[in-house]
C-alpha cells in the first residue's frame, strides 16, 4: 500500500539569510514544492529579524501545511557571538513550529551532507548537484546556496524515514541487542569461563 504524500520544511537558519524549502515526499520519492531565502536586512537590530523569522516560518506553514520540520543545527565556530545569534535564530524557528505542533528533528551539516551527497566533506557545490539529481530539478540557477541547504535538510529528513518499518525493526533490534545478565553470558559461552 502506497504511503501518504507528506511535506517536509527544511530550514538553514541564519541571521542575515535564512534558507527555507519545502519537499512532498512519498514512499522512496520526492519533489521540490518551493525553495527560497528569506533576507534580513543587516540595518535592523537583531531583535527585529528574529521577529521577521519567526513571522516568516509563521506563514510558511500557514500556506503549506507541512507534516514535519527538519532543520540544520548550527556549525560550531570560533566567533561565540556569531553563534549566539545563530542559536536564537535556530531556537526561533523551531518555537514556531512546535507551538504549530509539528515535530522538529535536527541535523548537523556533515550528517546533511553525508545523506544526500554520500560524503559529510562535501562543499555546497557538490550538495547542490545532488540534489538536482535526486529530485529532478532541471534548472541548475541558484541565487543563494542556502536554499540548497534547506532543501539539503529535509531530503535528509525524507531519507532517514524512508526505510519500510520492517528494516528499521531489524536495525534497532541489532543495534540494541545486549545479555541482560551474567548468567546468561555463562550459559551462552561456557568455554569462556573458568572455575
Amino acid at each position: 500500500m502506497p504511503s501518504l504524500p507528506k511535506i517536509i520544511l527544511g530550514i538553514d537558519p541564519g541571521t542575515l539569510v535564512m534558507g527555507y524549502a519545502l519537499i512532498e515526499a512519498s514512499g522512496s520519492k520526492a519533489r521540490l514544492l518551493k525553495m527560497d531565502v528569506l533576507k534580513l536586512s543587516a540595518k535592523k537590530d537583531h531583535y527585529e529579524r528574529l521577529q521577521s523569522i519567526h513571522h516568516c516560518i509563521q506563514e510558511l506553514i500557514q500556506e503549506h501545511r507541512p507534516h514535519e520540520v527538519a532543520i540544520e543545527a548550527p556549525f560550531f565556530g570560533k566567533n561565540v557571538q556569531s553563534m549566539l545569534k545563530l542559536g536564537r535564530a535556530q531556537g526561533v524557528a523551531i518555537a514556531v513550529a512546535m507551538s504549530k505542533g509539528l515535530p522538529v528533528t535536527e541535523y548537523s551539516p556533515k550528517k546533511v551532507k553525508m545523506a544526500v551527497t554520500g560524503n559529510g566533506n562535501a562543499d555546497k557545490d557538490q550538495v547542490w548537484k545532488m540534489l538536482q539529481q535526486v529530485l529532478s530539478i532541471t534548472s541548475s540557477k541558484i541565487a543563494y546556496l542556502d536554499a540548497s541547504d534547506a532543501l539539503a535538510v529535509a531530503v535528509c529528513h525524507h531519507f532517514q524515514f524512508k526505510l519500510p518499518k520492517t528494516e528499521k525493526t531489524t536495525v534497532k533490534k541489532k543495534a540494541t541487542k545486549k545479555k541482560s545478565s551474567w548468567e546468561e553470558f555463562v550459559k551462552e559461552n561456557p568455554g569462556k569461563v573458568r572455575g
